[in-house]
């Protein structure tokens, strides 16, 4: 059996790891643009110096070794071919396949802005050549433009504010990280940025980017005709899943990104998929699954995702952590909350429920809650027989020991 997995990074090599768990004979090759292994989470750290590229890699050392791997780095596929079992490289190689796996992820989404597109001093940050882009203009970059405000270009800005650069920040949203936090927990890390000298524009786009005789942008003009003067552009806002390569392949996407269900699989019998790849932007815990439950299938053991359940991210900038589990800011009059704040501590807790069942929370400051909270949420446990404040619900109020002295659940 030879394995083919496209991707090295959370459910790629995940992917590598339970295949060869699996399949211990069996024949596995990695395709990947990369050259490196790394953790696209905390590219930050690298901007902020403090960690280098091998810091960044999540997999341990050693891992093609250790896997048996056959990683061909540095490729890209440009297309796939079904009825042959066939992977295409832009070296012109091809590469057969038993069964495949698609782990390509995402990319920063440019939008058709003026300038955005052509201009010599504009990058994403989505991969450890953008981070070297970033740094390599660092010294002449007084002025800085960060476009999106969601994690990765929180993630930026945390990175840069040690280099005493002037830094804007705009999003098109009314407050920052609008899909984790709400407008309080967010306007608390917008202070605290403000006081780093960030200047920040909310509700606001960039409409141009004017460009130089030499293709650099020297200056953003946002929606509302303020102009920002910038000697280096990130772009932030937003990614798409990386597909192209699949044009014409009779591997279904749709406007999100590649097509596949619970147990990995897409419309092709022996193609599968996990990841960002997909384009409904599941984190790195909900990735890292996937490509374990695409493995499973691919290797003829049934499994599926289980923890649909809520999205959790947790993130931590000039110190004060977060966490955001489930549907924590846009619900309807439907459901009720409950909010507990000490501004002195720097805490903020935030429980939203519906019909007993909590289905979002914010911890912000503090986040020893979060595994109640998470198992809360996971169960759809009915809090309201629980006669005591949310806050104040502990495991031993819905979880029984057994004569084994096994925790359980009883509904």
């Amino acid at each position: 059996m030879k394995f083919v997995v496209i991707g090295a990074s959370a459910a790629g090599t995940n992917v590598v790891r339970k295949l060869r768990e699996l399949n211990p004979e069996a024949q596995i090759v990695m395709i990947s643009e990369d050259t490196a292994i790394y953790s696209r989470c905390i590219l930050y750290h690298h901007l902020k110096g403090e960690r280098d590229l091998e810091g960044l890699n999540f997999v341990g050392p050693n891992f093609e070794e250790r896997m048996n791997l056959d990683w061909m780095k540095g490729v890209k596929v440009t297309s796939v071919d079904t009825d042959r079992n066939v992977v295409v490289l832009d070296n012109g190689e091809e590469v057969t396949y038993d069964k495949l796996c698609i782990c390509t992820g995402s990319h920063p989404n440019f939008f058709p802005i003026p300038g955005l597109r052509e201009g010599k001093n504009i990058t994403g940050f989505r991969n450890f050549p953008d981070v070297e882009f970033i740094e390599e203009r660092l010294d002449q970059a007084e002025n800085i433009f960060v476009m999106g405000a969601g994690l990765v270009g929180i993630d930026v800005v945390a990175g840069l504010v040690k280099y005493n650069k002037n830094i804007t920040l705009a999003d098109m949203a009314p407050y920052m990280l609008g899909i984790q936090l709400d407008d309080y927990s967010a306007g608390v890390y917008g202070k605290m940025f403000a006081e780093k000298g960030v200047k920040q524009y909310y509700n606001m786009g960039a409409k141009e980017f004017v460009l130089d005789d030499e293709g650099n942008c020297y200056k953003v003009i946002l929606n509302d005709g303020t102009e920002i003067p910038t000697d280096l552009v990130i772009n932030c806002a937003g990614v798409r899943a990386t597909v192209e390569f699949l044009e014409g392949s009779k591997i279904e996407c749709d406007r999100f990104g590649l097509v596949f269900d619970e147990q990995g699989r897409t419309n092709i019998e022996n193609v599968f998929g996990a990841g960002d790849v997909s384009g409904r932007a599941p984190i790195w815990p909900v990735a890292v699954k996937e490509g374990m439950v695409a493995a499973y299938n691919m290797s003829g053991i049934k499994k599926s995702m289980d923890d649909f359940f809520a999205s959790k991210s947790t993130m931590n900038f000039l110190g004060l952590a977060s966490m955001s589990l489930g549907q924590a800011n846009r619900y309807d009059d439907t459901h009720k909350e409950e909010i507990f704040i000490d501004e002195k501590r720097g805490i903020y807790k935030k429980v939203v429920h519906k019909d007993g069942v909590i289905t979002g929370a914010i911890l912000q400051g503090d986040l020893s809650y979060s595994g109640v909270l998470t198992q809360m949420i996971r169960r759809k446990i009915d809090v309201s027989r629980i006669k005591k404040p949310l806050f104040d619900i502990d495991y031993s109020d819905f979880f029984h020991m057994d004569d084994n002295f096994e925790f359980l659940y009883e509904d």
